[in-house]
């Protein structure tokens, strides 16, 4: 399916008083066809002023990823003008003809190493087989390198298009490694004993040197996802681990790694959820993963290893409703981190789950304004309070009537039809104009430290340039206008780029330089030069 020609309209005239908004303290201050670009009028005298302050930094930011699982094994291998255009709307930098991004320019690709279930066909008791895998290993020891051939053609046009890391992670070790000879596992039970650790660590540093001689070097592996779920119902790969059986397995790979010559980094741990990591909840011996590997008298710690990176990451899932709990944990979590020097947060999967205490529901496919809004906020939340210096998206591309996909496909594995989310240009409006290496900077709201859940903004510069990159999650039925500062003088606004229900991340004429209204219902990024 064609993408739909963008477009956007705005009323003249938006004049929003300040007194309707309802604010809250907030917990991230320092101190504690053609397309018709659209007029924002500046002649405004209700004006919220905002206002960043460079002195004030917080986290670099590393990237902005997403995986290919599961759908790109199949679509990988769809016919190429489609997989193409997939391909572009998910990693291109360029602009169109009419000025407006191509793509959402992700600097991070994540690629699934399949545990084999695909192999195993209906035998891997998994059902559907657009959630087994395919695996580099043959259940005989030996390797067959032209395997998951779709998904290498996606990582080999991530390079193309120039991102600038690509990682690697497992959801279950390969099936000839597993205790019970399935991706899944059974009993709550660790589906990979002790004396397999070697293994699976040299299993992994083999494909790892296998992709890096293909021109696809891995910067980042994940040999562990989500380690305090079950995993014991065949609905896809997954295995649990303890804490001390992860430490097990690091210790594995690191010597792996260091023995076969790569500098790739370990990703710990990506936790099902961001609490595991600085409290146990329910998940005794699972949880407060912070402490078991990144503290130095723990039986677990690891935080040493020369390929362990100076980052814990964790699944924003179940942690995002109600908004005002929402930054509550994240909070909490931004302080447990900040315990440990040079200790960084990754965000490093998310997309829509489970009924979100009534704010939104992950069943049901929409690729309009409401759950690109709904995410815009996570994304605000992970990054401003929390303080994440990475944000990744879970499945790019989804064959499911569910939110969970950036670009959704038809469930056929030959061939099919294809349309771009709003979600997809949500991500955009930090992922295309945020790159690696911005740092987050303090704003302030008419000279206040607070934000309103319906109107949050963010803002990151670029140390060496001094670029620097505002973002506006605007939720509100009206717009809001603004003036742009930066350390108290006005900015010097040179681009404006708009999500909302007409427009997919379309340019947006500013007339007036420092003045613009943000439109109802809309995601804003704004770029400032020096």
């Amino acid at each position: 399916m064609l993408k739909l020609i963008r477009k956007f309209r705005i009323s003249a005239h938006s004049v929003i008083l300040l007194s309707s908004l309802s604010f809250f303290s907030f917990t991230s201050c320092g101190s504690d066809s053609l397309q018709t670009s659209p007029v924002i009028n500046p002649e405004i005298d209700n004006i919220i002023n905002v206002n960043a302050l460079t002195d004030r930094r917080f986290q670099e930011i590393e990237n902005f990823g997403a995986s290919d699982a599961w759908a790109c094994a199949f679509v990988g291998e769809w016919p190429s003008a489609k997989k193409e255009a997939i391909a572009e709307l998910l990693f291109s930098k360029e602009l169109d003809n009419n000025g407006n991004p191509k793509g959402i320019g992700l600097s991070l690709w994540r690629f699934n190493l399949g545990a084999g279930s695909a192999e195993q066909g209906e035998s891997s008791d998994i059902k559907d087989e657009w959630r087994r895998g395919e695996s580099f290993l043959n259940v005989d020891g030996s390797y067959d390198w032209n395997k998951q051939a779709g998904q290498v053609w996606f990582a080999e046009e991530a390079k193309k298009h120039g991102v600038e890391k690509l990682l690697a992670f497992t959801n279950s070790p390969p099936v000839s490694m597993t205790r019970n000879g399935k991706a899944y596992a059974n009993n709550s039970e660790t589906n990979l004993a002790p004396e397999n650790y070697p293994k699976f660590a040299k299993y992994l540093s083999t494909v790892l040197k296998n992709l890096k001689e293909r021109g696809l070097e891995i910067d980042y592996i994940s040999p562990i996802n989500e380690p305090q779920w079950d995993w014991s119902k065949p609905n896809q790969e997954g295995t649990p681990f303890y804490n001390n059986e992860i430490a097990g397995v690091i210790r594995a790979l690191d010597a792996a790694l260091e023995a076969d010559g790569l500098n790739t980094t370990i990703d710990l741990a990506e936790a099902g959820k961001i609490n595991y990591l600085f409290e146990d909840a329910d998940k005794p011996g699972i949880g407060s993963q912070i402490q078991a590997f990144f503290n130095e008298s723990s039986a677990d710690y690891i935080g040493n290893l020369k390929h362990v990176a100076r980052n814990l990451s964790a699944h924003s899932y179940f942690t995002t409703s109600p908004f005002e709990s929402s930054v509550e944990m994240r909070s909490k979590l931004k302080t447990e981190i900040a315990k440990v020097p040079g200790l960084s947060l990754w965000m490093s999967e998310y997309c829509i789950l489970g009924g979100n205490s009534g704010e939104i529901q992950g069943n049901g496919k929409d690729l309009g304004i409401t759950p690109a809004l709904y995410v815009a906020r996570v994304i605000h939340n992970d990054l401003a309070v929390a303080n994440a210096s990475a944000w990744n998206w879970w499945t790019a591309v989804s064959g499911y009537d569910y939110k969970d996909g950036l670009v959704y496909v038809d469930k056929n594995n030959t061939d099919g039809n294809y349309a771009d989310s709003k979600m997809l240009w949500a991500l955009g409006n930090y992922s295309r104009f945020i790159r690696p290496g911005f740092e987050r900077v303090e704003v302030s709201l008419d000279g206040k430290f607070t934000q309103n859940k319906d109107f949050l903004v963010s803002a990151y510069e670029q140390p060496e340039t001094k670029e620097m990159v505002y973002v506006f999650v605007n939720s509100a039925t009206k717009a809001m206008d603004i003036a742009l500062n930066t350390d108290g003088n006005k900015a010097n606004t040179s681009k404006a780029y708009v999500t909302s229900e007409t427009a997919d991340l379309a340019e947006m004429q500013i007339i007036e330089t420092g003045k613009l209204s943000i439109p109802a219902q809309s995601i804003v990024t704004v770029l400032v030069n020096k």
